[in-house]
């Protein structure tokens, strides 16, 4: 049975569907990538020669959690990597790394940075729902907060991703925690009560005055999640909670330490394709 077969996982709702969201998601980073990177590009190192690697909001780095392992030598895919600074970080660090995002506005914010850095990190247009990859071509791939959500049919990706590896390949992103679907979009008190039903996969989505849909996120559950990446012929490792640091009093959006100290706002989901 095939991933998109299965009984346990949610068929993508029909008014919001691939096209509508990869439509969507393409217009609004394309016009939001400007804004995005003044707000957060520092934090990002999106500008920083030879990139950095953080994966997630709470500010944990690929140097300190070592989750892709060993990068140097490794044919290393990032899905939805909007200006590339993980996937530019991975070069730096010896590793023969492409990025992927459907925005092509986001990938020039990376091709500038790019021109900056020592080696090329060459960057790639296209959904992640259709990888333009031939089969057993990578030896890692993984998407820092990119392209899971925004998808329709996010198990079409797992599938994806695992056609694309190599035996023994790692496949490791992160998303929003899947509790934090749960409560408004708030970092400060309004943000700590629950107002939305965890189980609702009913997509968030904005629209123009015309009734276009131009932002939408998916919910899936963590036991969704973990149905994808066994559904697609994947090992699950690990999941991974960050904690909010000590100290660390950095606000993005929704993330808080008000909220980092009562509850998880990432999920880093980790595995591997057997063999």
């Amino acid at each position: 049975m095939s991933p998109d077969q299965s009984p346990h996982l949610p068929r993508p709702l029909d008014e919001i569907d691939s096209v509508v969201s990869e439509r969507a998601s393409r217009s609004w980073w394309d016009h939001d990538a400007d804004d995005y990177h003044d707000e957060h590009g520092e934090f990002l190192g999106a500008a920083r020669t030879g990139g950095e690697f953080r994966w997630c909001p709470e500010g944990l780095t690929e140097a300190e959690a070592g989750l892709l392992g060993p990068v140097e030598g490794k044919t290393i895919l990032e899905v939805g990597c909007g200006s590339a600074p993980c996937a530019r970080w991975l070069t730096a660090h010896g590793a023969h790394v492409i990025g992927l995002d459907l925005s092509g506005e986001m990938l020039r914010h990376g091709l500038r940075a790019i021109a900056g850095d020592d080696a090329p990190t060459p960057l790639v247009q296209a959904t992640a729902e259709a990888l333009p990859f031939t089969d057993a071509s990578f030896d890692v791939v993984f998407s820092s907060f990119g392209a899971v959500p925004f998808v329709a049919d996010s198990a079409l990706v797992m599938a994806e991703v695992t056609r694309i590896l190599r035996p023994g390949g790692r496949w490791v992103f992160s998303v929003n925690h899947p509790m934090r679907w749960m409560f408004p979009d708030d970092p400060g008190p309004a943000g700590l009560t629950v107002s939305i039903p965890y189980f609702s996969r009913t997509p968030y989505r904005e629209t123009d005055d015309d009734g276009i849909v131009t932002y939408v996120e998916h919910h899936r559950t963590i036991g969704d999640r973990v149905r994808e990446i066994v559904a697609a012929g994947l090992v699950l490792d690990d999941i991974v909670e960050p904690e909010w640091p000590d100290g660390f009093e950095e606000t993005w959006g929704q993330w808080s330490p008000l909220r980092g100290n009562y509850f998880p706002g990432t999920a880093i989901f980790c595995s591997h394709k057997p063999g």
